[in-house]
């Protein structure tokens, strides 16, 4: 996946500006897909130039001019075949990961404070995904969303960030009692 399809998907609800569009990848993207502001603007411009966004200025009177950007038919049409392709496998890439893996031979207790860390990290990820599902769906029970919900595309990757971060809190919380236990 390229960051351009990333962009396409989180510019289909609404238009956007490039600061809303990076504060949506800081919140809800984030859990597929991370990308910096810087990239998010520089994707814009190659998007628009290519025919796939197409941009508006919008004039502020107390504040520097935006400009909002929305997915066109090219755009829609790109996301399309990007959906139709056969995907790769994701994996697993994490330099803790590689630090746990020495855990026989380095200091048990450094690997702890940075298990602790990740802990406090995985919990407000889980908060967020919480609060994002629940604005996602109103007053809808989770089953009532999952059948009759209007998008619910941003719903079905926000649980995946969901599973995805009480996971890692899991293995973390697991992997902090087997040091310590072992300590």
């Amino acid at each position: 996946m390229a960051l351009r399809h990333a962009v396409l998907a989180a510019l289909l609800d609404e238009e956007l500006s490039g600061y809303q569009l990076a504060k949506a990848f800081d919140m809800g993207v984030a859990n597929f897909w991370h990308a910096m502001p810087q990239q998010v603007y520089a994707e814009l411009v190659k998007l628009e130039q290519d025919g796939l966004i197409a941009g508006r200025e919008v004039v502020q009177e107390t504040r520097p001019n935006k400009r909002l950007f929305k997915v066109t038919r090219s755009g829609l049409d790109a996301l399309e075949r990007f959906a139709e392709a056969a995907g790769k496998p994701s994996f697993i890439r994490d330099d803790l990961l590689v630090k746990v893996q020495a855990a026989d031979h380095v200091d048990a207790e450094a690997l702890v404070a940075q298990l602790m860390e990740r802990i406090t990290f995985a919990e407000a990820k889980i908060e967020l995904f919480d609060a994002l599902l629940r604005t996602m769906r109103g007053d809808l029970s989770e089953e009532e969303f999952l059948r009759h919900g209007n998008r619910i595309g941003p719903y079905l990757t926000c649980l995946r960030g969901l599973d995805f971060e009480r996971a890692n809190r899991a293995w973390y919380e697991r992997t902090v009692q087997v040091l310590r236990a072992r300590g």
